[in-house]
């Protein structure tokens, strides 16, 4: 039985509406919402309810309909169900929930994700760029061998000392070198002291205008066929509207587009998160 116009419109509107009572920074929901005028026409099913998760499809008619999950915060609490969060980090994340600025701390999965990449590449020497208060340095280091090694590039001393501290109690110290200051000038320092080459992953998380600068410098650091991961590449959704043009969102949509068309690298770009690009080094 075919669904109403009005129908549809109201099952949408309530489900923006369970949205916006719960805080959500990773919910990315572009397919639903053009109210203005008519059904959004990437929308696929009559139930857009808290039950049934609406799927959304490309506009373009050539990418064949193919549906994908929108991520509403009932699947949302599901899939942080299904990680696997050491006891360590889930103490960081909720000391950290409570921090100003908590909202730059990469999501459980997110880490996860970066954890297991470390994993698959076997890796054992890793650079971090923006540490925070350390919860995606600290699953890195966690998975690395006794004798692995992190780069930890963070300039705001007051976050570093809780990462520090967290540090110590995983009992990772001693994997973890911490360099406070401009991450650019310690990624140049690693290059001129003959480290070209030498690391096998990297994870840029730090300031988005600078995202160039730093992947050109992780470019010269990492060997072939290593790994550098760049977070927030979707930025909320707005690298896709237009009509947002400040700084960070053109510098990040520039970025975007320049790593599509470099061919020294191999590419993924993965809605996790807030976005994150998978570079391989060729």
């Amino acid at each position: 039985m075919a669904c109403s116009t009005a129908a549809i419109h109201r099952s949408v509107l309530g489900f923006q509406r369970q949205i916006g009572r719960k805080r959500l920074s990773h919910c990315s929901l572009p397919a639903i919402t053009n109210l203005g005028g008519g059904i959004p026409r990437r929308i696929r099913g009559c139930h857009a309810s808290a039950h049934l998760q609406p799927s959304v499809v490309a506009d373009d008619p050539k990418y064949g309909n193919k549906q994908v999950i929108a991520i509403t915060p009932r699947l949302y609490d599901y899939i942080l169900t299904n990680v696997r969060e050491p006891e360590i980090l889930r103490q960081l994340r909720e000391e950290t929930a409570s921090m100003r600025g908590s909202q730059m701390q990469v999501s459980p999965e997110q880490a996860q994700l970066l954890a297991m990449l470390v994993q698959i590449l076997g890796a054992e020497r890793c650079i971090e760029v923006g540490v925070y208060t350390g919860y995606s340095s600290l699953a890195i280091a966690l998975v690395l061998p006794e004798s692995g090694y992190l780069v930890a590039c963070e300039r705001d001393s007051k976050s570093l000392e809780v990462a520090k501290r967290y540090y110590k109690q995983a009992g990772v110290s001693h994997k973890v070198d911490v360099k406070q200051g401009l991450a650019a000038d310690a990624l140049k320092s690693l290059i001129l002291n003959g480290e070209s080459g030498s690391y096998d992953f990297a994870f840029v998380d730090a300031d988005k205008r600078m995202n160039q600068e730093y992947f050109e410098l992780l470019l010269q650091l990492v060997r072939t066929s290593g790994v550098i991961v760049i977070d927030n590449v979707l930025w909320h959704g707005k690298v896709a509207d237009p009509l947002v043009n400040d700084a960070r969102t053109v510098s990040i949509r520039n970025f975007n587009k320049k790593i599509m068309e470099d061919e020294r690298v191999s590419i993924s770009m993965v809605p996790v998160g807030d976005g994150i690009t998978i570079c391989r080094k060729r």
